[in-house]
């Protein structure tokens, strides 16, 4: 016949029970403790050592990335200032070359202003000459004329000479 035990019975276990599975444990740990807990600790500890070392490397090409960030900003306002100044320097050449440009036009246009005087004074002179020319001709031509009346007999133009040789001799 079965016995039925009560409840409580049935939570405490007898002593035999309790040697053999306190035994088995014992035996189980031994064999891990001799066997599995260096290698899963060993693992673990490299586990760890691996997750340090990412965490150091990240860290590292972190600030890496910062330096070069910092790097780039300055060659950036660096590049900046240069093309600032490329193109000061663009507008000054601009500059200067535009005022050679006016000056050099001032002094060919005074250099053909004086030219176009001196040509103009040139063929006013040459004018003057060529209308003191006809007038001294025109003169010659009238005075022959006013002479040649006036002189028109022999004693006259006799007198007129010895006057005018006379005139030469005292002078």
């Amino acid at each position: 016949m079965i016995l039925l035990k009560s409840g409580i019975d049935l939570l405490v276990p007898e002593n035999g029970l309790l040697i053999w599975t306190a035994l088995a444990f014992l035996i189980v740990f031994y064999i891990l403790s001799k066997f599995a807990w260096k290698p899963i600790l060993n693992s673990l500890k490299e586990r760890e050592t691996g997750i340090a070392d990412s965490l150091a490397t990240a860290e590292r090409v972190k600030a890496e990335m910062a330096q070069m960030k910092s790097d780039n900003e300055k060659l950036l306002a660096e590049a900046r200032e240069e093309r600032a100044k490329l193109l000061k320097d663009a507008a000054e050449t601009r500059d200067r070359i535009i005022n050679e440009a006016k000056e050099k036009a001032k002094v060919e246009a005074n250099k053909l202003i004086l030219d176009a005087r001196s040509a103009i004074e040139q063929q006013k002179m040459a004018a003057l000459t060529d209308v003191k020319n006809q007038v001294g001709n025109l003169v010659i031509e009238v005075a022959e004329k006013v002479l040649r009346r006036e002189l028109a007999n022999k004693a006259e133009q006799e007198n007129y000479i010895k006057s005018l040789a006379s005139e030469v001799k005292l002078n």
